[in-house]
């Protein structure tokens, strides 16, 4: 069965090493990869944009790029049940729900979300609903310093050949072949807050966008 990638996060806002890691995945594994906004992430302060406004930059960000997709499942549910958290283990049962138990499923990660898997909601559910794309800078230790039960729970899971994550559904670790870049959300939003040389971090589409709706001008970004 093909592979689905699903890329999450706050993209608050999207920049271009966002877009670098997802076409990266898009290109290294020939499928699509679908970026899934968050709407309330219970792991960080309140986004400096509204979960509409996010979801809206991504689909900015990916008009022109084929093989890159937005998915909506995570505010589309806050807005059923408002208040609730968005957790990546909900989504992943919504996915298993939607297209079954043998549908090979992959969640498009940066190495720091994986070293800290261990705080993540149900974490240890995540490895029966999904395989993890990682993207990484390469040479970087990336399966040393973790806490012992997260280095028990990834032994063995990780795989070097592309092939392995359409041959199970879940539960396997592949390594992004590419560089990251040095773009963050949290520069990017300091950067405008305090006037800096933002708009070449961003697609060209995104600066526009927050320039025309204020985005990140205030305190506490």
């Amino acid at each position: 069965m093909p592979l689905r990638i699903y890329y999450g996060g706050t993209f608050d806002p999207v920049h271009l090493g966002h877009l670098a890691i997802a076409r990266a995945a898009r290109d290294q594994l020939q499928v699509a990869v679908r970026l899934l906004p968050a709407a309330d992430p219970p792991h960080r302060a309140p986004p400096g944009a509204t979960a509409e406004q996010r979801a809206r930059m991504l689909e900015l960000a990916i008009a022109d790029e084929p093989g890159l997709l937005v998915d909506r499942r995570e505010i589309e549910r806050a807005q059923l049940h408002p208040g609730e958290p968005s957790y990546t283990v909900d989504s992943l049962r919504d996915l298993r729900a939607e297209l079954g138990p043998r549908q090979p499923i992959a969640w498009l990660v940066g190495a720091d979300s994986l070293r800290s898997l261990d705080q993540w909601h149900e974490w240890e559910a995540l490895f029966g609903l999904c395989h993890f794309i990682v993207a990484d800078r390469m040479g970087s230790p990336l399966q040393s310093g973790l806490p012992a039960s997260l280095a028990v729970a990834l032994h063995g899971r990780f795989v070097s050949d592309d092939r392995a994550l359409f041959a199970a559904p879940a539960g396997r670790i592949l390594r992004l072949r590419g560089p990251l870049r040095a773009e963050s959300a949290t520069a990017v939003r300091e950067q405008i807050a305090h006037g800096g040389a933002w708009r070449a971090l961003l697609p060209e589409a995104v600066a526009d966008y927050v320039s025309d709706q204020g985005l990140y001008t205030g305190a506490g970004v």
